[in-house]
């Protein structure tokens, strides 16, 4: 019983995954119409005689150059920008290497030091224990 539960579950689940994809596609035709009649709608405005679409066309192609000329301009400066940082991360890399390489050489001080220490502190608890 349990097993044919399962399965019905298992359908039901892709029953809802088709209708959300079925309603994704719709949204998306949908979108898609829209988007075609207003190609449709310049295309009549430009076979329409007039120099008002001509001048829409101008300016619509100028536009798309001046897009086109910011988009080049953005990528070169995002390029830029990112080997910048780039170097700017080596950098920064090496000196962490730097400093980590000094934080064990203190490591290594410290721990000579406190073993020193306790070697002196042992041989003076030794010589306080002979003294008495």
């Amino acid at each position: 019983m349990s097993r044919y539960h399962s399965e019905l579950s298992k359908r039901e689940q892709e029953l809802l995954k088709v209708r959300r994809d079925s309603d994704t596609k719709a949204a998306e035709l949908a979108k898609m119409e829209k988007m075609l009649q207003q190609t449709q709608g310049l295309v009549e405005k430009k076979t329409e005689p007039g120099s008002e679409s001509m001048d829409y066309q101008e300016n619509m192609v100028e536009d798309l150059e001046e897009k086109v000329r910011s988009s080049r301009r953005y990528r070169r400066n995002s390029l830029h920008h990112t080997q910048m940082l780039e170097s700017q991360m080596k950098t920064v890399k090496g000196e962490l290497v730097g400093t980590l390489d000094h934080l064990q050489e203190l490591r290594n001080v410290l721990r000579r030091s406190q073993q020193k220490a306790e070697e002196r502190k042992a041989a003076m608890e030794k010589l306080a224990a002979g003294l008495r």
